[in-house]
């Protein structure tokens, strides 16, 4: 036989069979049997009890990106940039009130009112005229004179009475600029323009004269018509 290595080193671990160790702690085999199985039993319960519980995989909770639809709010509407009413009468195809964008033309009153008709008299018009809420679009026809009398209800004060009122015309001849913008369609530049004309021409004979200052069409002077006069208060 040979030499044992020095040191005690590659000696094998002798594990006592049960029947040894039976003897050894003065027990029967089969009570050293139950004992270790017992051990093991406890050991593999503790194990069940401190692990980790399984748990669904984290990617079939939570959702894909891009499989979620996040709801977006309706973009705000624009705003309204202004409206206003405008009554067509005369030469058109649908006479009567229309309602039309704030920076409306003659051309597009009358274009809303479905066009001229055959006796419309397309000269007396000026289709670029700027327009302004509540005002009246006559469209004459050819050979009419004159447009029908209007008596308006919604211009401004002038001196104290209501322009289109019974005995409330403006005398065109001696109002002020701020009095003359109490007219349809007449703005501070036109009134300034009236005051002028008759400081450099002298008064005016007739109303009709109004077309002379530049600025103010057929149109606007059939607008400006029943709210005017040349003689004194």
């Amino acid at each position: 036989m040979g030499t044992p290595p020095a040191g005690g080193r590659g000696r094998r671990l002798a594990v006592p069979s049960p029947g040894a160790l039976a003897d050894r702690l003065g027990v029967s085999p089969v009570t050293v049997v139950v004992g270790v199985v017992a051990v093991v039993g406890a050991a593999i319960g503790g194990w069940w009890a401190l692990r980790t519980p399984p748990g669904p995989d984290p990617a079939e909770i939570l959702p894909m990106a891009g499989s979620v639809e996040i709801p977006v709010p309706d973009p705000s509407p624009m705003p309204d940039p202004g409206r206003m009413v405008v009554d067509v009468v005369g030469a058109v195809v649908r006479p009567g009130l229309h309602e039309l964008p704030a920076t409306s033309r003659v051309a597009d009153a009358v274009e809303a009112a479905g066009g001229l008709t055959a006796e419309a008299d397309r000269m007396r018009l000026n289709l670029a005229e700027p327009l302004s809420d509540g005002s009246r679009l006559w469209v004459p026809a050819v050979g009419e004179p004159a447009g029908p009398e209007v008596v308006s209800v919604t211009a401004g004060t002038v001196d104290g009475s209501r322009a289109g009122a019974a005995g409330a015309r403006l005398n065109v001849n001696t109002a002020s600029a701020a009095a003359l913008e109490g007219l349809p369609g007449i703005g501070p530049t036109l009134a300034t323009a009236i005051v002028e004309h008759r400081q450099r021409s002298g008064p005016f004979s007739t109303v009709d004269e109004l077309v002379e200052v530049s600025g103010i069409g057929p149109v606007k002077l059939e607008q400006i018509r029943p709210l005017a006069t040349v003689d004194g208060p």
